[in-house]
């Protein structure tokens, strides 16, 4: 089923996330997630991170599932935010904190870093150009931005440590070559 995915390590491993229909969740597959988190390390305990475009809240939930100390799951979306209620009321997380706002308004307003930041947005919005000379002050020491799209891509003041594709998905963990 299309609306449905598995968070597939962790706590909550095996555990079906549900969400609404919209033409901008495209919830990262299975297959990158876990090169993703082999990348990162299966164990996210002491990590904070931002999951700013959140919709399915796989990659939210999934560190949420694997230890993080904080996630941060940014949604403007008023079905999504149901959705990921739902799953938040049924998983009882205490490490998650939903916001109710536009990613780019809480990337202006809010003054945390993070160890990872989980950057999917919708593809139409070409937001990557604006957003991304932002995300310097928000990662702490060290820190990765998870970067997925339809083409992999090279931005000003981001070095790729990791690249990897599956099918049409290209995905990298950017790391910063400014201090923020």
């Amino acid at each position: 089923m299309r609306n449905r995915i598995r968070i597939i390590g962790g706590e909550w491993r095996s555990r079906v996330l549900t969400f609404p229909n919209d033409i901008d969740l495209r919830p990262t597959p299975d297959r990158v997630r876990e090169t993703v988190f082999n990348w990162l390390g299966q164990d996210m305990s002491q990590k904070h991170c931002l999951d700013l475009f959140a919709g399915s809240g796989a990659m939210g939930f999934e560190a949420a599932s694997r230890g993080a100390a904080e996630v941060v799951m940014v949604e403007s979306n008023p079905a999504v935010l149901k959705a990921l209620r739902a799953t938040l009321q049924k998983l009882g997380p205490t490490c998650i904190e939903l916001m109710e706002m536009d990613a780019m308004n809480f990337i202006d307003s809010n003054q945390g870093r993070f160890d990872v930041i989980f950057l999917d947005p919708p593809y139409r919005l070409d937001l990557l150009p604006r957003l991304l000379p932002k995300l310097h002050a928000h990662l702490a020491e060290g820190g990765l931005v998870y970067l997925e799209g339809e083409r992999a891509a090279e931005f000003e003041g981001w070095t790729a440590w990791r690249r990897g594709h599956a099918g049409k998905v290209r995905y990298q963990l950017l790391s910063s070559t400014i201090n923020g």
